[in-house]
């Protein structure tokens, strides 16, 4: 299996780290404050793909996805609508998880919560500031980005890209407190009416990226085999989870970064920020869960594109061929039908083996379809063939029902 890494900038060979290893996964999940959209379910499916594809290799797996259930949009959301910031976050989890297990996408083996693990954030801060990589100011903590040589390896954009960027997504370049303005926030001094954890430095609330670096470090270690999330992820904040990871343990933080490529709508990346979302429950009122699945693994999981309507059509097509090819696969009666289900076996294996290319995934699965339908006319024996089908179906999560 081949694997497009992040960091590298090329797709590369996936190797275990051992026999008697699992394969550790993490992926960045929700921030909890509104609906959860297409986008989010285009994540959720692609490690749901790997993960069931990994084991049909013979591979155990620990997969983990964090909720950031503690956040500036939380608590503004929250006083907008006039609900407790938790329970606005329960609310928009449970939705998020009903919407994804609706659409197949099976769950993580486990779902920290940021708020369930801010021993873990504080003992990781400590670290970094006993090896100098961090500083305090007035309760607050930020990451020394001048201790780490090797900042900006993974996005690999220069200093005022980076600059940029940050102050787009949060990053605060003009904080007075900061030495650097590309220094980032590990701990957030408590403000008036705010969640706060009490901390050795003063009360207050853990930084965005450090919630992550301390959650994937207490489930799945020191090292993670593959780590991803959007590409709109990249900087700041896994550049910033590599510093401060690597920081405190001196180890290498992730063997393959696989980053997922955004995806658009009227001309935008679909975010709750712009609101221009397309919600998975909507879609569901008109189209099968098959479907759904079949429009978003329809485009490499690491290409960005534009979603449209007319994509759901065709995909509620092909998941009515599709499902109406396994029911015509149940005829035992007749001569073989001459289909070479090991040839495209083979091929459906080759496709998602090639950097999970689940487009050509699919056009193997059509090509088996129309060749039942082709036997089913002779009535042939289509036994081997609808065995075929159910097999890629489920490594591509699809009920077919």
């Amino acid at each position: 299996m081949r694997l497009y890494n992040t960091m590298s900038g090329r797709v590369e060979e996936f190797t275990p780290r051992g026999p008697d290893e699992p394969v550790t996964i993490y992926a960045c999940g929700i921030t909890p404050y509104d609906v959860s959209h297409l986008g989010h379910a285009l994540v959720g499916l692609t490690y749901d793909v790997l993960v069931r594809y990994l084991h049909s290799c013979g591979y155990r797996t620990r997969y983990v996805q964090n909720v950031t259930d503690i956040d500036d949009d939380i608590l503004r959301k929250a006083a907008e609508v006039g609900v407790p910031w938790d329970e606005l976050g329960r609310q928009q989890t449970a939705a998020y998880l009903e919407a994804m297990d609706r659409i197949n996408i099976r769950r993580p083996d486990v779902y920290p919560r940021a708020t369930e693990e801010t021993a873990k954030m504080i003992a990781l801060i400590g670290a970094l500031l006993e090896r100098g990589h961090a500083y305090e100011r007035e309760g607050n903590v930020y990451f020394r980005v001048a201790s780490d040589p090797g900042y900006g390896k993974l996005s690999r954009y220069d200093r005022g890209e980076m600059l940029a960027i940050a102050a787009e997504r949060g990053g605060k370049p003009d904080d007075p407190l900061k030495d650097d303005p590309l220094d980032f926030l590990l701990w957030q001094a408590a403000a008036p009416g705010e969640p706060s954890w009490p901390t050795p430095w003063g009360p207050g609330r853990p930084g965005w990226h450090i919630e992550c670096s301390a959650m994937s470090m207490r489930y799945l270690g020191e090292t993670i085999d593959i780590h991803g999330g959007g590409s709109d992820l990249i900087f700041p904040h896994h550049e910033s989870e590599i510093a401060q990871s690597e920081g405190v343990t001196g180890a290498p933080f992730v063997r393959y970064w696989m980053h997922v490529g955004m995806l658009r709508y009227e001309g935008e990346k679909m975010s709750k920020s712009l609101g221009n979302l397309v919600l998975v429950p909507r879609l569901l009122e008109r189209y099968s869960p098959d479907a759904i699945r079949l429009c978003l693994l329809a485009h490499r999981y690491r290409d960005s594109w534009d979603f449209a309507y007319p994509q759901m059509d065709d995909a509620q097509q092909l998941a009515e061929q599709l499902r109406a090819a396994l029911a015509a696969s149940d005829q035992g009666d007749g001569a073989d039908a001459g289909i070479a289900v090991d040839a495209l076996r083979a091929r459906f294996r080759a496709a998602l083996d090639d950097d999970l290319d689940t487009p050509a995934a699919l056009t193997v699965l059509r090509d088996l379809a129309d060749q039942i339908r082709a036997g089913q006319s002779r009535g042939a024996d289509l036994r081997p063939a609808g065995v075929l089908l159910r097999e890629s179906g489920d490594l591509l999560g699809l009920t077919l029902s």
